[in-house]
């Protein structure tokens, strides 16, 4: 079973943030969708690693509330 999970990210943005978490969310193995609502500052992915997915938003540089 795939799970979706939605993560709220204060600081983010910009388009220059969205390309950040981007790129290092969707080089998460697994992860089969990725969705960035700047408007809402949330990012909602699918499949993944809980861990990992959290570990990809850090690297990028943000942190989740």
């Amino acid at each position: 079973m795939t799970t979706t999970r939605v993560y709220s990210l204060p600081d983010m943005s910009c388009d220059h943030c969205v390309q950040a978490i981007t790129g290092q969310v969707a080089s998460v193995q697994g992860v089969t969708d990725l969705a960035i609502d700047l408007d809402a500052k949330t990012v909602t992915v699918t499949g993944g690693d809980d861990a990992a997915v959290v570990a990809a938003i850090d690297e990028a540089g943000f942190d989740i509330a």
